[in-house]
């Protein structure tokens, strides 16, 4: 059998040369220009992300360029100057005219001070407002995530709207000796003001948090700039029980609509969490009054204005039950107070129809310019599609259905002027514009490329349908089949028999979309077939499919992975002796099933952050109604699980199954992850090494659920590759 062993030096050249695409995070449309010959043209800004391993950070750049269009189609399109990075810049955000913008800058202290938070206004070319947000104390640091950030232009112009952390009283101990130090006097006694001093046994006072990712948010409030008077406010009348983010001015600049999210009896992990419950709401800027805007037994997130003032639009879920799912999307009219549902949830997914909603959030910019028209994308079973939705009629129509197969994400739409990315899993992302034509002429869009990345060469990629066996049918969801996408090195020594790596995702609910993906690229060029299993759970194939998982983790889905394994084996020239695991999370949980149910397949396993068992999990992580809900279990804040449900958590868990293991278990932890904590691997690791199973464990400090930091990701993927080869020959 040919063998592929490049050296660790061949293979982190490869790394190297794969991990330079950069990624498209976004995309902003300039004001319409006029030409003096009578065209209009416009100035599209971009960011981009690239990881700089010398560095061992993730850069962010801009690139800026120019089309010309005469509102029907595009005349010309092309890039203005180079690239140049940013930096330090946590938020930006232009202003309703253009001719503003907002950035939240941050900016190393000076010696021994801590860093400093700056909110600058620019003008055409120049700053015209640098305020230090730290030196004026009003509140703590500034939310610049996308689960609660926001940075908004009032209508005016003359107001910004941010989400910062509630600033927390100093504390000391009960002990202090020295004088504390003096803030702002009071008048009458020339004592520190009281709010400023110091409350005496409040230093170790617990502060819940969100959870993964967001452990530096705990109580979120709304805070207000007004940019002439240099002046900020901390919005008064959100309800105590509320955390508000993913904020916006009203129409005619009256209030401030806002998400709030409830954080009683306490808070659970929100990240890649639709189902927290949560309301639109709006908050009277005057007299403080706050006002429910959308029911209050659902969760709701991503409301977006439409151009002219008098829609809102937003996702739908459920509360609890699957953190994702197949969401509505509703409309809320801001002058008749009245709320419709556009689409409702899909249970079955059908081509030629629409598939459902599966997306963390809708573009920031979505509404055409006739404020009726929406666009998003969302995945349709393992693929990424682009799609426009009248809101009067609910109708939906693809504007992605005649072009390549791959992964469509919309960036922004701006005057009709439409900008996405594409990518599939042998081609990094490109910059892709069109006109987004009438209402009912949609399908004759024209896409065009704005800034194009060459293909990798060497990789096959191909999208597989597969059928349960009847033994293996869901009693309650019949019928229902699940896709893998099959990579395969196209050229050099292993291509006519490659061994076979199998990567199920995380999630449960969440799906491989036919995007770029370094891992499974470089793992391809390496000399690795890699299948990429969405199995029944996984997003856009209907809500029937979702529901079809929780109560059958660890079996349903191990057995979807396992019949597809069996069946491109079977079907494709691979090399069926050479056949490993690769997983993370969720992913990580099956691998471990895999290996232990299935020792005969598997000849190597890496592992990331993997769940191993579920009981042990459910009281330390941030999201223990995960626990429940996937086990088939009813999830109450109040309730303790009682011995029936553990041993059921137990019996639904890979440790089960770890006396059967035999191939050799790489595990990769990261230290901070609040998702699946490193305390799940390190009880594996154990018991692996009591058993005499070859394993080997890699610990990464300041790391959480993910392991995307540049370093951690780079050595994973080099420790990952090497454990491969050595277990693969």
């Amino acid at each position: 059998v040919p063998q592929v062993q490049p050296r660790a030096e061949e293979l982190s050249e490869l790394y190297r040369e794969l991990s330079q695409h950069p990624g498209l995070s976004t995309a902003c449309l300039g004001p319409d220009l006029t030409t003096q010959y009578g065209g209009k043209y416009c100035s599209l800004y971009t960011e981009w992300s690239q990881r700089d391993l010398a560095r061992a950070e993730n850069i962010k750049f801009c690139r800026q360029y120019l089309i010309f269009h005469d509102g029907v189609s595009i005349v010309y399109s092309g890039p203005a100057g180079t690239c140049s990075e940013i930096k330090d810049e946590l938020l930006s955000r232009e202003s309703p005219s253009g001719t503003l913008k907002a950035v939240l800058r941050k900016v190393p202290g000076k010696e021994k001070e801590k860093e400093k938070q700056f909110l600058e206004v620019w003008d055409q070319n120049r700053k015209v407002k640098s305020i230090d947000l730290t030196a004026l104390d009003k509140h703590g640091s500034v939310y610049d995530d996308d689960q609660f950030g926001c940075l908004a232009w009032s209508h005016s112009e003359t107001h910004l709207l941010y989400v910062a952390e509630k600033k927390r009283p100093k504390a000391e101990s009960f002990f202090q000796s020295k004088a504390p130090e003096l803030g702002t006097s009071d008048e009458d006694t020339g004592h520190p003001k009281k709010e400023d001093a110091p409350i005496k046994g409040e230093q170790f006072v617990y502060h819940e948090d969100w959870g993964e990712t967001l452990s530096t948010r705990s109580v979120p409030v709304l805070c207000v700039l007004d940019i002439e008077g240099n002046s900020i406010s901390v919005l008064e009348g959100v309800p105590e029980h509320l955390s508000p983010g993913q904020a916006f001015w009203s129409p005619e600049d009256t209030g401030v609509v806002f998400v709030g999210w409830w954080h009683e009896p306490f808070r659970l992990g929100l990240r890649h969490c639709t189902n927290r419950r949560s309301a639109l709401f709006y908050v009277d800027l005057t007299g403080g009054r706050c006002e429910l805007l959308s029911e209050d037994t659902r969760a709701v997130w991503s409301p977006r204005l439409s151009p002219d003032g008098c829609r809102i639009v937003y996702l739908e879920n459920n509360v609890l039950g699957p953190h994702q799912q197949c969401s509505r999307l509703c409309m809320y009219d801001w002058y008749t107070k009245h709320t419709t549902t556009v689409l409702e949830a899909v249970p079955r997914q059908a081509w030629g129809a629409f598939p459902g909603i599966y997306c963390g959030a809708l573009p920031g910019m979505c509404w055409a310019a006739d404020s009726r028209r929406i666009l998003l994308d969302t995945a349709q079973r393992s693929q990424q599609d682009v799609f426009v939705v009248d809101t009067a009629t609910g109708t939906t129509t693809s504007l992605t259905a005649d072009s390549p197969q791959g992964s469509w994400s919309v960036l922004t739409i701006d005057r009709d002027l439409l900008v996405a990315r594409f990518s599939t899993p042998s081609c990094p992302p490109v910059l892709k514009v069109a006109v987004l034509p009438a209402a009912g002429c949609e399908a004759q869009i024209q896409w065009i490329c704005l800034q194009d990345a060459p293909p990798v060469p060497g990789i096959s990629w191909v999208i597989r349908t597969l059928q349960p066996p009847p033994e293996q049918e869901h009693p309650q969801y019949r019928g229902l089949d699940f896709d893998a996408i099959l990579m395969r090195p196209s050229e050099g020594p292993t291509a006519q028999k490659p061994p076979l790596v199998v990567m199920p995702h995380g999630g449960p609910h969440t799906v491989f979309t036919a995007g770029w993906m370094l891992y499974p690229a470089a793992l391809c060029r390496v000399g690795f077939a890699v299948l990429l299993v969405n199995y029944r759970g996984s997003l856009g194939f209907g809500q029937d499919s979702v529901a079809s998982l929780p109560g059958n983790v660890g079996t349903q889905d191990v057995r979807d992975v396992q019949l597809c394994v069996e069946r491109v084996l079977q079907e494709e020239t691979l090399d069926a002796s050479r056949v490993a695991l690769v997983g993370g999370s969720h992913g990580g949980f099956l691998s471990c099933h895999l290996i232990g149910q299935f020792p005969d397949t598997y000849r190597a396993c890496v592992v990331r952050n993997p769940v191993v068992n579920i009981a042990s999990m459910v009281t330390t992580t941030d999201i223990p109604d995960w626990c429940l809900t996937e086990t088939g279990l009813p999830y109450k804040p109040d309730a303790l699980p009682d011995p029936a449900q553990l041993t059921e958590m137990l019996h639904k868990s890979p440790i089960r199954y770890v006396d059967q293991v035999r191939a050799p278990v790489l595990l990769m932890l990261g230290e901070d992850d609040r998702r699946v904590p490193p305390k799940q691997g390190l009880e594996y690791y154990r018991a692996l090494k009591a058993r005499g199973v070859l394993t080997r464990l890699l610990w990464y400090p300041g790391n959480n659920h993910a392991l995307a930091g540049v370093e951690a990701e780079a050595d994973g993927f080099m420790n990952m590759a090497l454990w491969l080869l050595k277990h693969l020959q």
